[in-house]
């Protein structure tokens, strides 16, 4: 499975996998080839940024 464009899509997918699959950010993006970066930039473009604490984006 790819991860979606759009970042309001990315949102929603990447912090169900973060709830239900993955332990961190890094793990994540691991298994979906990407990095954490990338990640984080698109869904800075929509102004949630990542909480290790929570292990999600807010």
């Amino acid at each position: 499975m790819n991860l979606p464009k759009d970042p309001v899509m990315l949102l929603s997918v990447v912090n169900t996998q973060l709830r239900d699959n993955y332990p961190s950010l890094a793990e994540l993006a691991g298994a979906y080839m990407t990095t954490e970066d990338s990640i984080k930039e698109a869904l800075a473009s929509v102004d949630y940024h990542y909480d290790g604490n929570l292990n999600q984006f807010i």
